[in-house]
């Protein structure tokens, strides 16, 4: 028999997956405002390897944008990881694969894991810490490019397509 609790358990963790497709697709839209709305005042986001660490509204405002500001083109896939909720907390990870080519005209490629922190607001669940764990990375360049810079590499005029 299924009780309420396990309702709500499932309503949650449906909620923080969500919540980590959101964050992907505000990076990838480069929508600042939603991205900022989907941390508590006093979230932190960490990236170790690339010596970043971001404390609270202020810092993400102009982090964000400094960051999302040095790339070319940026690609980021999410996958749902484990969730553990308690309450009216939780912790989990998103395993991430991204890559993109930097201003600079060098390549990235890399997988790694978000390590988070979620609590419930009266606004839903957002992200009170973000950790990023990279486990492979790639710096070799990448041999494609975005559709427009060299066309899309294919004439889609010419593809059949099944009836």
């Amino acid at each position: 028999m299924v009780t309420p609790n396990d309702f709500r358990s499932l309503a949650d963790r449906i909620e923080i997956e969500a919540l980590c497709a959101h964050y992907t697709d505000a990076v990838m839209m480069r929508d600042f405002d939603r991205l900022l709305s989907m941390f508590t005042d006093d979230a932190v986001l960490r990236i170790p390897d690339a010596g970043i660490e971001l404390d609270g509204r202020a810092e993400f405002q102009t982090g964000m944008r400094r960051m999302q500001g040095e790339w070319d083109y940026f690609v980021q896939h999410t996958h749902p990881g484990a969730i553990d909720i308690d309450g009216d907390t939780a912790s989990g990870r998103a395993h991430i694969c991204e890559f993109g080519r930097l201003r600079s005209g060098t390549s990235h490629l890399n997988y790694a894991i978000y390590h988070d922190r979620y609590r419930r607001t009266a606004d839903g669940w957002k992200f009170t810490e973000r950790v990023y764990e990279i486990r492979y990375f790639d710096n070799s360049p990448l041999a494609g490019s975005p559709p427009g810079e060299n066309g899309v590499g294919v004439d889609v005029s010419a593809v059949q397509l099944p009836r």
